[in-house]
């Protein structure tokens, strides 16, 4: 802490100078031949440009269509914050031979995607087997098949 006030006391507004490189010399425009800016002033020789009073748009581009315009339009957008579920019928359910289906279990056998956070669990097709089914969402006729054919149906 001594070491900074040390260093504070130091600096004086004298010495003060702005980063290297940050200002330059004004450009003169139109002082005579030999400045390197004269005649035309750095303006071209004819034209809007040349005219006074004269300020382009941002982005304009010398009448070529500008690159903001060249690019394609996006559509739609991605949802960063959705949550990816894994979708199972009953009807497949009925292939597996384990007594516990979960998501992880069906992740293993390649039957839901890897990315899935949540296994939703869909009536189509029929059970016979009975089954402990744990998931984040079942539609009610899912259940019922699952409750009918002597399995649960658990939410997680």
């Amino acid at each position: 802490m001594k070491g900074i006030i040390k260093m504070a006391e130091r600096i004086k507004i004298e010495d003060l100078r702005p980063a290297e490189g940050s200002t330059g010399t004004k450009k003169r425009v139109g002082r005579g031949r030999s400045s390197g800016m004269g005649k035309t002033s750095c303006r071209g020789n004819n034209g809007e440009g040349q005219r006074a009073g004269r300020s382009s748009k941002r982005g304009f581009e010398g009448g070529q269509m500008p690159g903001y315009r060249q690019m394609p339009k996006l559509k739609g957008f991605k949802n960063f914050n959705a949550i990816c579920t894994g979708q199972i019928n009953v009807g497949d359910l009925a292939n597996i031979n384990n007594e516990e289906i979960t998501l992880e279990y069906l992740q293993e056998l390649g039957k839901v995607s890897s990315k899935a956070e949540i296994l939703r669990v869909l009536g189509n097709g029929e059970l016979t087997k009975a089954f402990t089914v744990k998931a984040g969402y079942f539609t009610e006729s899912a259940k019922e098949k699952i409750e009918k054919a002597g399995g649960k149906a658990q939410l997680v």
